[in-house]
């Protein structure tokens, strides 16, 4: 009972194991404080909160497939020399913005390019895409600020 607890005051509905399972030694409840000053009274915050604490195991399985499916594709398409405002990073950008969409909270257009922005700003997004691929950071920055605009 008291592993359930723990799990639910993180907003995440999973044992401590299985958290260990999906995230492996990323664990997400080390930024809780951090995410609740910045944006814990914002309505973005509240929804995504009242999405992730439904999540089973199995739901948090295919979010993380989905988002290292995506970050491999944009990966491969900074590799190929596709530009970041091409429309073919822009798609992979909007894939991403609906992703966040679908899985955490509604971000617009807008929302995103903050996003985006943070992705380089942030020297941990910036090391965790630049881990994948040097240079993955500002070209996801790149194309996610470049959708936001071609839908402004």
């Amino acid at each position: 009972m008291e592993k359930e607890l723990e799990a639910r005051t993180m907003g995440i509905s999973l044992s401590p194991e299985e958290r260990f399972e999906v995230f492996g030694e990323h664990d997400p409840a080390q930024h809780d404080a951090e995410v609740e000053e910045r944006w814990g009274d914002t309505d973005a915050y509240a929804q995504s909160k009242r999405r992730t604490a439904a999540y089973s195991k199995q739901d948090w399985l295919r979010i993380k497939a989905r988002a290292e499916d995506l970050e491999a594709r944009f990966a491969a398409a900074l590799t190929a020399g596709v530009a970041p405002d091409s429309e073919q990073a822009m798609d992979l950008a909007e894939e991403h913005r609906q992703q966040i969409t679908a899985t955490y909270y509604d971000c617009p257009p807008e929302m995103h390019a903050a996003l985006g922005r943070m992705y380089v700003e942030d020297e941990r997004f910036a090391a965790h895409y630049d881990g994948r691929a040097p240079g993955l950071a500002r070209y996801v920055s790149t194309a996610v600020v470049a959708n936001a605009a071609r839908h402004a």
